[in-house]
């Protein structure tokens, strides 16, 4: 096996605890922390489909990756403006 295909795999593990960790993070009290634990389980989803894409050759996991990140961040800047209004 080639070093580039063992690192991969081994980013593909430690996102997949990242992602553990950040549910964890979403189930807290507060609504920040869910906040918070939201949109870095969608940073960590969207890197692993391009890893995923990458190793697999598919080509739109690209595309659906900056989708989401795009739509994760326009979404967390609503969440907030609505939660200081009211």
């Amino acid at each position: 096996m080639d070093i580039l295909l063992i690192s991969e795999y081994i980013l593909i593990i430690a996102l997949i605890i990242f992602m553990i960790a950040a549910i964890r993070i979403t189930t807290h009290k507060t609504i920040a922390m869910g906040l918070i634990g939201s949109a870095t389980f969608s940073l960590a989803l969207a890197i692993l489909l391009v890893i995923v894409g990458s190793i697999y050759n598919i080509e739109f996991s690209k595309d659906i990756a900056l989708a989401l990140i795009i739509l994760g961040v326009v979404g967390t800047i609503a969440f907030s403006v609505a939660l200081r209004r009211g």
